[in-house]
């Protein structure tokens, strides 16, 4: 009981880490909650700083959620309910850092941790839909949150658990959660489907282009 209460506080200590925010400061000075979208995870820190910031985010990241589990599991040996526990609060110190007045990043890459050690299978059925997905429709924010939806299925027919089932459910119900504040704020400042669509996958494509139209332009000159 005692290490299970531990190894659920070690967890979102972990969690909180932010990856995203220290990158930002050591490869510009900025702070990745003031750009973007505002969230301090690795896809805001792709579109606003560039891929090569944005890598080790990433590794952090899942690398976070992968030793928060670690730690529970083979250093307190706690027990099953608290390591669902301990998997959840490494998300949610993701989302909600402490280290960042609780804000953070999207959960996904801590999720994405956590579930290689504790859901394997599953994770790799959620790879395996936005895989497929990303061919189709060559979005794979939306391929990987579709993906994940199928979480509490895979969850009964792999693990053959309620409690995989409950943890899928409520790491679900999470990142969604999270989710609302940010697709309520993108339909209000929509002016159309096409914006409201990019800003709920925060996917910034219209700026994108935009940038690379301002590059191509070439200066005229006077006559």
């Amino acid at each position: 009981m005692v290490n299970g209460v531990i190894a659920v506080i070690i967890a979102y200590l972990l969690g909180s880490f932010p990856s995203a925010y220290l990158i930002t400061r050591l490869a510009t000075g900025k702070d990745i909650r003031k750009l973007g979208g505002g969230n301090a995870g690795a896809s805001n820190v792709y579109r606003e700083i560039g891929l090569r910031a944005a890598i080790p985010v990433a590794i952090l990241d899942i690398g976070k959620g992968a030793a928060a589990v670690a730690v529970a599991e083979l250093v307190l040996a706690a027990p099953q309910p608290f390591l669902a526990l301990a998997g959840l609060a490494a998300v949610a110190g993701h989302i909600c850092s402490v280290y960042l007045k609780f804000s953070g990043g999207d959960g996904v890459s801590a999720a994405i941790g956590v579930l290689a050690l504790m859901m394997t299978k599953e994770l790799v059925i959620v790879l395996g839909i936005m895989l497929v997905l990303t061919v189709i429709t060559r979005n794979p924010v939306l391929s990987l949150n579709t993906g994940f939806v199928s979480l509490p299925v895979s969850g009964w027919f792999v693990e053959k658990s309620w409690l995989a089932v409950i943890f899928s459910v409520l790491l679900l119900v999470m990142m969604l959660l999270h989710f609302l504040p940010t697709a309520k704020a993108a339909l209000a400042q929509a002016g159309n489907k096409e914006k409201l669509l990019a800003d709920l996958l925060r996917m910034d494509e219209a700026d994108k282009k935009q940038k690379r139209g301002k590059k191509s332009k070439l200066p005229v000159r006077g006559r």
